[in-house]
């Protein structure tokens, strides 16, 4: 009988887990089809997205279970804007593209100590990996190593489709407590004061409020983040053009590098973390980059020694290749435009080099 009672128990639980996931893939085919959907808002309550009065000029960047496509970095078969799959998991089929993973070396990966309880690391824990089978929540992870005073920049790459509640990148403190939400579907990095959070619907996040800031990320984009503590500015990118300077005043504080998703089967991946003093060869490097802004690298147009060349590619190549010129939203990101990048961190780096 006992037996009997384990087998029937046993069934009942597969069947359960078989009606999630049927119902996620229904959920996606009704949005597909122009079906009025259900959604989970910010603070993980399950509402109709359509009657949310406070997202009426933010349409498009309401949370959809339909993938973002057509944002990527590259333009590889992968990644490009495919066809709408009957089934999400099929999706995740898709294999990765390995462009723009250029770097070897790498500051800090994800931290395998601090992290929620639906992830798993893998490729030297460079990419983490959400909610396995299925999401009942949101999952987090920082990186492990601290972002001391100097200058960090680092890229993550969206490796699965992007879609649901939330998928964000940002930084936060170390009182932000990752496993807070695990079962609630929620916008976790900048629901309190102690992070700031980029959703890849376009709108930043932080106190638990939300702004328009970028054009929407999907599978393939990649999202850089410059976090330079003397001068206390985070600075985003997307697909290396920068998007805009996020928040100032981030003097004195310790962060971590984070991620978090409410996506079943979602996975990021760090490509690139570098990190470096605020000396005068960075800020000189800084400046040269800004003043030839339109090649790939900047070391390619400067007379210079080859051994100076690379010693400065070693140590500042990420700075020689970033792009300052602000990138232009979509039509379909709903952001009237894109913040201010170049203006903002020249302005505050002038202002903090007169007073020292």
């Amino acid at each position: 009988n006992s037996m009997a009672r384990r087998t029937r128990s046993s069934r009942a639980w597969h069947f359960v887990l078989s009606g999630v996931r049927r119902e996620t893939d229904s959920r996606a085919i009704a949005l597909a089809t122009g079906t009025r959907g259900w959604g989970y808002d910010s603070d993980g309550q399950h509402s109709d997205s359509d009657s949310e009065p406070e997202f009426s000029s933010l349409s498009p960047s309401i949370p959809s279970a339909i993938p973002v496509t057509g944002e990527s970095y590259c333009n590889c078969e992968s990644q490009s804007e495919a066809p709408y799959f009957s089934s999400l998991h099929a999706l995740h089929r898709v294999k990765d593209c390995q462009c723009g993973e250029e770097d070897e070396y790498f500051d800090w990966v994800w931290d395998d100590l601090n992290k929620s309880t639906a992830t798993l690391l893998t490729c030297d824990n460079r990419k983490v990996n959400f909610h396995m089978e299925y999401s009942c929540g949101t999952a987090a992870i920082r990186g492990n190593k601290e972002l001391a005073d100097g200058q960090h920049f680092w890229e993550i790459k969206m490796t699965s489709p992007v879609y649901g509640t939330d998928m964000m990148v940002g930084i936060g403190t170390s009182d932000v407590n990752l496993d807070k939400y695990r079962h609630t579907f929620c916008s976790l990095l900048g629901k309190d004061e102690d992070s700031w959070g980029l959703s890849y619907t376009g709108l930043l996040h932080h106190k638990g409020d939300k702004t328009n800031f970028s054009s929407r990320f999907g599978q393939g984009s990649i999202i850089g983040l410059h976090l330079d503590t003397w001068h206390g500015t985070l600075t985003f990118f997307k697909n290396r053009k920068c998007i805009g300077v996020a928040a100032t005043k981030l003097q004195n504080k310790k962060f971590y590098p984070m991620v978090c998703s409410t996506a079943a089967k979602s996975s990021m991946k760090v490509i690139r973390s570098c990190a470096s003093c605020t000396s005068l060869q960075y800020l000189c490097c800084y400046r040269l980059r800004q003043l030839l802004p339109d090649y790939v690298d900047t070391l390619e147009v400067l007379p210079l020694p080859p051994g100076l060349k690379q010693v400065l590619h070693n140590k500042l190549g990420w700075v020689l290749s970033m792009n300052y010129s602000t990138s232009k939203p979509s039509s379909s990101s709903g952001s009237d435009s894109d913040s201010s990048c170049g203006s903002d961190a020249e302005a505050c780096q002038r202002k903090r080099c007169r007073r020292t």
